[in-house]
């Protein structure tokens, strides 16, 4: 799949457009000091309010960006222009900063919501009609300084698959590091081979039943990035192939309630591992694996597709990783 058809960018941005505005219900990431500070998610987070958490809002956010620049002829790219330009004004973003060097706000959204934060600056960049990247900049630099620092001391991986993995985060902010940071690239790049050169045969229980997602993929994903691919197709062969892990743990996961948003994590998980499934067999290329990872991916992505929308435990979050998977051949380039 090279990119998500007009009908699935329409479909993706009128799903995003109905909750990054939307206040409640809210789910607050927030140390309370005092009774003052209890006030609603729209005077704490002037810009990031919506979507039933900070995280989701502002990967939703990165998905109408990325609509926007697809399809800048979609009829719902005007609406993303407008509210845009409302929501990444000067005064907001520079609350949204604020509120970073408050007491007690050191591990606010620490890594998942780091993370999503580069990737829409990184996209944010990319609409050089409007100067939103240069507004949000202040904020990715923030988080990128507090990654580096968090690295510093986060002596093992964190593997589960929800908010706290460190590979899915390490992965965004490599991206964006790039082309931002290169003193961050070799940071990464240093600390994953530390924590994960030496893994072979994984046998670890996928899935788990309230992640989004998968612990080895997650890290696989990461070690493609940071790896060329003549040292990163024998560790993936040791890490999942050999043992026929791929085969037995990755065929797609099924949800028995959307309504509980725990549960419904289940989705994000199918779209996750697709999103990882392509961007791995991208890199492995040629491989005699490329097959069964592009099977195990469409499937993955078959599963969870007609459930973006339809209750709001998913619907606030969703499309943003089945863009993802849909622009998987997006990836940066892997290293010389």
């Amino acid at each position: 799949m090279s990119g998500p058809s007009r009908e699935m960018a329409a479909r993706f941005a009128g799903i995003a457009l109905g909750h990054v505005g939307q206040e409640y219900p809210h789910k607050l990431d927030h140390v309370l000091l005092n009774d003052g500070d209890a006030v609603p998610p729209r005077v704490l987070h002037p810009v990031f309010f919506g979507s039933f958490d900070w995280h989701s809002c502002v990967h939703g956010w990165w998905t109408l960006l990325t609509i926007r620049r697809l399809f800048p002829d979609l009829p719902e790219a005007e609406r993303i222009t407008i509210l845009a330009d409302d929501s990444f004004t000067a005064d907001k973003l520079a609350a949204e900063l604020a509120y970073l060097y408050r007491p007690q706000s050191g591990g606010f959204e620490r890594p998942y919501g780091w993370a999503w934060m580069l990737a829409l600056h990184a996209e944010a960049e990319r609409h050089e009609d409007r100067s939103w990247g240069k507004r949000l900049e202040p904020l990715s630099r923030a988080f990128a300084e507090r990654l580096r620092a968090y690295l510093d001391r986060l002596t093992y991986p964190i593997t589960v698959g929800s908010h706290f993995n460190t590979s899915f985060a390490l992965t965004l902010a490599y991206d964006w590091a790039q082309t931002h940071d290169p003193e961050l690239i070799a940071v990464i790049s240093a600390w994953a081979e530390r924590c994960f050169a030496g893994e072979r045969d994984y046998r670890g229980w996928e899935p788990g039943g309230d992640e989004f997602l998968s612990p080895a993929l997650s890290v696989a994903l990461l070690m493609s990035r940071i790896r060329d691919r003549a040292a990163f197709a024998p560790w993936f062969e040791g890490f999942l192939l050999d043992n026929q892990a791929l085969q037995a743990r990755f065929q797609p996961a099924f949800v028995s309630d959307r309504s509980d948003g725990k549960t419904a994590h289940l989705d994000g998980l199918n779209l996750s591992r697709a999103w990882a499934l392509r961007s791995i067999r991208q890199r492995l290329a040629p491989h005699s694996a490329e097959p069964l990872l592009a099977s195990l991916a469409d499937a993955n992505f078959a599963a969870a597709l007609p459930h973006l929308s339809g209750d709001y435990a998913g619907e606030h979050w969703l499309a943003s990783f089945a863009l993802l998977a849909v622009l998987a051949h997006e990836a940066p380039s892997a290293p010389a």
